[in-house]
């Protein structure tokens, strides 16, 4: 560089001073901003911000570039007050229009003059000392000092307690004796500074620096005035900690900053403190209170009441002397602070009633409750009550619950409280409408209570008591209504089914509904009256706010109690209802399943449960299984609990003889079984078959029964449910589940069954063929035996369904499978020869003897070889005795040997049968004659007579 270049450079302090000039310059310019802004207020959360920014930019450049001279300090001090008389300008218009403005606004404005206060603070600071200027450094901790408290209003501690810090330096370290300020006001600011941030550093929770400051404050008091902030700001402390109840130690710390405040009001000889002294002491008989120190408490309101001044006989002293007299459980000077307080007309009523609750909550019972009614009716006596203090008085005495001994005395107490006339009037007019509703409320949660534990008696008396705060207009009716509904439930529970009734018909006089209705459908049902209860549910259907929820609970309601009929009546009304997509309580196959359970549990409502059956059975075709039934397993025990309890009613009226009713139920039971459910019936084969057998064998029994011929159309019907169950039992038998000899062995009876239906059936259409058919295909399988041949035989051989040639085939096997047995049954084995010798004799006697005579001699063939008597004698005799007689006509049409072969066949039997002694030499007498006389040409003479 040159050395003409070095010369013309500004020097460092130029240099210094130009940077000082610029800044000075900025923060002026700065200012003037503020200052136009405080006069139009525009935009000014934006601009002040923008303006505190730049402010403290340029105050933190400049700060580095000191010292200053005076003249500069003087400049700095300036601008310092017009800063600060800004922000008071802009802060009184704040105020003004922050009702016009958002909060939000207003409050980030307030923070931006909170700023702008403190560089105003910060720019006298830096000033320092200026000549001409009184005591700067005592302005300057004014500057800070007030803008700490306002950093403190705005809950930035650490601001406000950074600004306190700086006043107390300043404080601290100025002369005050050299300025022009007098050393009293600098002590004063010295306190108040104190105080403040002895506050801050309490909200930041340093409690040790707070109670120091408040400690270090006492060397600077110089008037009464001084002690008395200092002991205000001690009894802020001590009442801050006094709002944490459950903390012993802060209340310990309470009641010594509280005592600190008390020491220092009874150093003021005068009389300015005394009413901050008295306000200390019940302060601390409060603390006393809360840590249960109550002989400490009376000690204190003794005192304060020994006061000369009757204003200090504040209305909190006698609530604290009750509180402390039942901590030591003297209820007696409890009580007569009480009942001092009902003649004292200066005590509030809020205090009164605090006082009330505290005895009430600590003597409890019944004589609590007495003691609180007698002190609110005569406080009643003495001054106005407001309808606020008797709704207080009623809820704590009635209490949250309905739990111990004294709970119902304290109803009690309240039901005679409430329904005093003088308490009832102070609830008249709109003008405590809102306290007569709260009322009502106390005694209907009161009454609710004793309801849910089925104390009716005490619910239904609160009940009562609660309608005297529900006024008679058309806005409260409904209200009115759902009141005396209540009192019909109490006094259902009661069992007082009269006056219930009474209440419900009030009731529904103001609102009829279906809550009306249904209640008394109760009442009936309670009392038995079942026509009534029935005519109820009807009545429930006309209701405008109707749904079938109620016919639904009314029926559970009858079967709760074993009203069956009206159970009935409320199912079958349930049924009217369901249309497809309509919501209902329950699915109507859970309905139709009710009723039919119903019904069956007591006898002669048969017809009943058919039409019922019969209902699911339609509605089932109607829907489809899977909707009516339901789908899966759930669809499948439906169905089958419907086809079950058919098949069950069915063999019961069977087994009583109602064969009509019988046919009915297994029809139903195997249409029931067939209906798919997830398009399965396979699994019911066997029990649709047995079903359609029954219930052709129930029509034919039926028929006999009634002695009336099954019509043309019932024949009909009976063929085609024998086609069918032909059909499953051919698909059983063949198919691959079950082999025929199974089948056989499960259900023994039921191919006779239905064989033997079947022949009576194809019997009344003539079909001759197709009974031999089903006769013979019924004897080759193997669930044929011996007892069913007979039957069939028997039938067969007997009119109006006689079928010869069915009933020689029949009885032919069945005398061939007897005769088979090891030990045949000799009854049976008669009986079946007799038959065979009767059809034999009706339809082939006359045309073939052989025929009738192989009978005979087949019986011979039995007869021989068994022990005597082992074959019936009687029909061996009768057997003799015919096989003789049979010889009378070919003897009188000179038939010789026709006549031999009958009389040779019954001399025979008649040696096989024991007791025929007699008869057997007869015999042989005719026929030795007989023999004689046929070698004899016949002369006419008489032909010999045989013996019958």
């Amino acid at each position: 560089m040159r050395i003409a270049e070095i010369s013309s450079s500004p020097s460092p302090s130029t240099q210094h001073q130009q940077d000082s000039q610029l800044l000075l310059s900025q923060i002026e310019s700065s200012i003037k901003q503020l200052e136009h802004f405080s006069s139009t207020l525009n935009n000014t959360n934006t601009n002040t911000n923008t303006i505190s920014s730049n402010l403290r930019q340029s105050l933190t450049q400049l700060s580095q570039l000191g010292p200053f001279s005076s003249e500069f300090n003087l400049h700095l001090w300036k601008l310092s007050y017009r800063l600060w008389n800004s922000c008071v300008d802009l802060s009184n218009l704040n105020s003004k229009l922050r009702s016009s403005s958002s909060s939000s606004a207003a409050a980030a404005l307030s923070l931006d003059l909170a700023k702008l206060r403190h560089i105003a603070a910060d720019i006298l600071s830096l000033a320092g000392n200026v000549s001409g200027v009184p005591s700067p450094s005592i302005k300057s901790a004014s500057f800070y000092y007030k803008t700490g408290l306002i950093w403190h209003d705005l809950r930035r501690f650490d601001l406000a307690s950074s600004c306190f810090e700086k006043a107390t330096d300043l404080l601290s370290n100025s002369n005050a004796a050299a300025a022009a300020i007098s050393a009293d006001d600098a002590t004063k600011l010295l306190l108040d500074v104190n105080l403040a941030r002895s506050r801050t550093a309490w909200e930041l929770s340093d409690r040790n620096l707070a109670v120091a400051l408040l400690s270090r404050s006492k060397t600077l008091l110089l008037c009464s005035d001084h002690y008395g902030s200092l002991a205000n700001q001690y009894l802020a402390f001590g009442k801050s900690l006094l709002s944490k109840k459950n903390e012993t130690e802060s209340l310990s710390e309470a009641l010594k900053l509280m005592k600190e405040a008390l020491d220092l009001c009874e150093k003021v000889g005068d009389g300015n403190l005394r009413e901050l002294r008295w306000k200390t002491l019940r302060f601390i008989s409060a603390v006393h209170l809360q840590k249960e120190e109550y002989e400490s408490v009376i000690k204190c309101v003794r005192v304060l009441r020994q006061s000369e001044e009757e204003k200090n006989q504040h209305p909190s002293l006698p609530v604290m002397a009750v509180k402390a007299w039942l901590g030591l459980r003297r209820f007696g000077e409890a009580e007569k602070e009480l009942r001092g307080m009902v003649v004292n007309t200066g005590i509030p009523e809020g205090v009164w009633l605090s006082a009330v609750e505290a005895y009430f909550d600590a003597a409890g019972g019944s004589a609590g409750a007495e003691t609180a009614k007698g002190l609110f009716l005569g406080l009643m006596g003495r001054c106005h009550v407001s309808a606020g203090a008797a709704v207080r008085v009623a809820h704590r005495v009635v209490g949250d619950g309905v739990e111990g001994e004294g709970s119902k005395v304290r109803a009690k107490v309240v039901a005679e409280l409430v329904s005093d006339d003088r308490v009832v009037a102070l609830f008249a007019g709109e003008a405590v409408a809102k306290e007569r509703m709260a009322m009502h409320a106390v005694l209907w949660n009161c009454a609710a209570d004793f309801f849910r534990s089925k104390d009716y008696g005490t619910s239904a008396e609160m009940f009562e008591k609660s309608m005297l705060y529900i006024p008679y207009d058309i806005e409260s009716k409904i209200l009115r209504a759902k009141g005396f509904r209540v009192l019909c439930l109490c006094h259902l529970g009661l069992s007082q089914l009269d006056r219930a009734l009474e209440y419900i018909n009030e009731a529904e006089k103001l609102e009829p509904n279906i809550a009306c209705a249904f209640l008394k459908f109760k009442i009936y049902l309670q009392k038995n009256d079942h026509d009534g209860a029935i005519s109820q549910i009807q009545a429930m259907t006309t209701c405008l706010d109707f749904t079938t929820d109620f016919v639904s609970l009314s029926a559970h309601e009858a079967v709760a109690c074993r009203a069956l009929p009206v159970a009935v009546a409320a199912l079958s009304n349930l049924l009217n209802f369901y249309t497809p997509g309509k919501s209902m309580p329950t699915t109507e196959i859970v309905v139709l399943r009710t009723l039919v359970t119903i019904l069956t549990q007591q006898p002669g409502n048969e017809l009943e449960v058919v039409k019922f059956i019969k209902r699911a059975h339609n509605r089932a075709s109607e829907l489809g299984s899977d909707l009516f039934f339901g789908k899966g397993e759930i669809g499948r025990r439906e169905r089958n609990w419907f086809a079950v309890t058919s098949w069950n009613l069915g063999t019961r009226t069977g087994k009583e003889g109602n064969y009509e009713l019988c046919a009915e139920f297994f029809r139903l039971a195997s249409g029931i079984y067939c209906v798919p459910v997830d398009g399965q019936v396979e699994e019911n084969n066997v029990m649709v078959c047995k079903s359609l057998i029954l219930t052709v064998s129930s029509m034919i029994a039926s028929e006999k029964q009634r002695k009336a011929a099954l019509s043309e159309s019932e024949v009909n019907e009976a063929v085609k449910l024998l086609d069918k169950a032909g059909k499953i039992l051919k698909s059983i038998s063949t198919g691959t589940r079950l082999n025929d000899d199974q089948i056989t062995t499960l259900e023994p009876d039921l191919f006779f069954i239905y064989t033997f239906s079947a022949y009576d059936i194809k019997g009344r259409l003539n079909d001759l063929a197709s009974q031999q058919l089903l006769v013979k295909s019924f004897a080759s399988s193997k669930a044929c035996n011996s007892k069913h041949l007979l039957q069939i035989g028997l039938t067969a051989s007997q009119a109006p369904q006689s079928n010869h040639e069915v009933a020689t085939f029949a009885l032919n096997e069945c005398l061939s499978s007897l005769l088979s047995s090891p030990s045949p049954d000799f009854e049976n084995v008669a009986l079946i020869l007799r038959k065979l010798i009767a059809v034999a004799s009706i339809h082939k006697g006359d045309t073939d003897d052989d025929a009738v005579y192989g009978m005979y001699k087949q019986a011979y063939q039995i007869m021989v070889g068994l022990k005597e008597g082992e074959y019936p004698t009687e029909e061996g005799k009768w057997l003799a005795m015919t096989a003789w007689n049979r010889a009378a006509l070919p003897v009188r049409l000179g038939q010789i040997e026709m006549a031999k072969k009958w009389m040779n066949i019954g001399m025979e039997l008649a040696k096989r049968i024991p007791g025929m002694e007699t008869y057997k030499a007869c015999m042989e007498d005719f026929v030795d004659c007989f023999q004689k006389k046929c070698n004899v040409q016949n002369n006419g003479e008489n032909r010999p007579q045989l013996v019958e």
